[in-house]
């Protein structure tokens, strides 16, 4: 069964920065529009934060004492957790923020910012971080669905992904096209499937790859 946005948990906004004003401003808009909010004065207190498992959004200054804004994106990526930030920025701060919109940022800020611009810019982020959110968790749902597969049936479902009948699937391990059909019959039962096409696209999902397109 497929994650989709009814079944999302609700997001959490995380903002990073060491002036207690602006981590109170911010509090005070996302709280006007019901949005949960954790504040943070540096990065190191955010990265000792045990997070839950819910779509986020950070919103980041660039500048602070300590590990700065652009060190925590590094150490984030590096850790494969791929939060979509955005930065605040103060006044010639612009050549960084090229940087971490390189580095895969959603956008950046300059300060002061626009209230409504910030709200606007953030329920996009957050848009985007429920789409990741159930890509991810619907990933995670069909790698337990192919772990569950016996040795022979993932060596037939490789197979059928390289685009090999069953004739010739049977052929190459030398067994019967009757034992492969049933094997094929016993993949689509775990996989929670009904055609080729759905098993092939989940195998290349969870491989990271994308199905070619027909021609």
């Amino acid at each position: 069964m497929y994650l989709n946005n009814s079944h999302v948990p609700e997001p959490i906004v995380y903002v990073i920065d060491d002036d207690q004003d602006i981590r109170n401003s911010l509090t005070w808009l996302l709280d006007s529009v019901q949005l949960e909010t954790k504040t943070f004065s540096s990065a190191t207190e955010f990265l000792n934060y045990p997070r839950p498992n819910t779509p986020t959004c950070l919103i980041l200054d660039i500048r602070m004492r300590g590990m700065s804004g652009l060190q925590l994106q590094q150490q984030l990526n590096q850790q494969k957790a791929y939060i979509p930030i955005i930065f605040m920025t103060g006044h010639g701060d612009i050549p960084m923020s090229v940087n971490a919109m390189k580095a895969g940022a959603f956008d950046f800020l300059e300060k002061p910012f626009n209230p409504q611009h910030m709200l606007n810019q953030i329920q996009a982020c957050l848009q985007q971080a429920e789409q990741d959110f159930v890509t991810a968790e619907n990933r995670k749902q069909q790698l337990l669905k192919l772990k569950s597969l016996s040795p022979r049936e993932n060596e037939i479902i490789n197979l059928m992904v390289d685009g090999l009948s069953s004739k010739h699937i049977a052929q190459m391990l030398n067994i019967s096209h009757k034992t492969v059909e049933i094997h094929r019959t016993h993949i689509r039962q775990k996989l929670g499937t009904e055609s080729i096409a759905q098993i092939v696209n989940m195998v290349l999902m969870c491989r990271g790859k994308s199905m070619p397109a027909m021609g």
